[in-house]
């Protein structure tokens, strides 16, 4: 079938367009790239027609509420708006574990998303994850200098690969409401993953973990984001994910 994949060309965007195409499904790219705005609806027209679902992985790089929020609200109102406009019979959003416990500003947004989609006139599928391997990626790509800040927090991180096959494999499938969150196999703390990534990657850098004040820093140090309810576990560890990080770079 013919699908939207909102995002399709991000870091989850790109597998599930993947896997979509390996399981004979025909995937419409939904993104800057392809001519599309969701937070404006610019280009939407006509896109999802002949969609019969959406995958939903929009992301912006907002720590702040405000534009968090504003760029959640404003895109998921768009693409459902167009969802329901071209007939479409499901939308499958991913969220993340634990998004109702930390009131970091970036978390009000994916709040508000999902807000949107159980009130939205699409049937619905959220599947929550926790963070991926990938996460402390950016920290160390974006650090200036010779230190690596990173934010005191306990995750149990799962693979992307993972999260983008459990997105595919609810294309076809009833609408099911908010699915099994998904969580890696192992518990461990970020600044800790950050420093086996600086390692794996030959770098020098130093890792300084630093704790957010208040009840945001409880929360993350707490086990906040760990899945605290039944959950899906993937298979794929941290140390794998290095192995391949380091293969890239041999």
């Amino acid at each position: 079938m013919r699908v939207a994949v909102a995002g399709g060309t991000g870091l989850i965007g790109a597998l599930v367009v993947r896997k979509l195409t390996a399981a004979g499904h025909e995937p419409a790219v939904l993104a800057r790239s392809s001519g599309v705005d969701l937070t404006t609806g610019a280009g939407l027209g006509g896109k999802l027609d002949g969609c019969e679902e959406v995958v939903d992985v929009t992301n912006v790089m907002a720590v702040r509420r405000k534009p968090a929020v504003g760029f959640f609200a404003a895109a998921t109102r768009n693409l459902l708006d167009a969802a329901a406009t071209a007939g479409a019979r499901h939308v499958i959003t991913l969220s993340i574990v634990g998004v109702d416990d930390v009131d970091l500003g970036y978390y009000f947004g994916k709040r508000k998303q999902e807000e949107l989609v159980r009130n939205g006139p699409v049937p619905w599928t959220i599947l929550r994850a926790t963070q991926f391997h990938e996460f402390p990626e950016p920290l160390v790509d974006g650090a200036r200098g010779a230190f690596v800040v990173v934010p005191q927090e306990l995750s149990q991180p799962v693979s992307a690969d993972e999260v983008a096959s459990a997105l595919a494999a609810q294309v076809g499938q009833k609408p099911g409401g908010y699915v099994r969150p998904l969580a890696g196999p192992e518990q461990l703390q970020m600044a800790d993953m950050a420093r086996r990534l600086v390692k794996a990657r030959g770098s020098r850098k130093i890792v300084l973990p630093v704790r957010l004040p208040g009840a945001v820093g409880k929360a993350m140090t707490g086990g906040a984001l760990l899945p605290r309810e039944d959950y899906a576990q993937g298979e794929r560890t941290f140390a794998e994910y290095l192995r391949r990080v380091a293969n890239r770079l041999s």
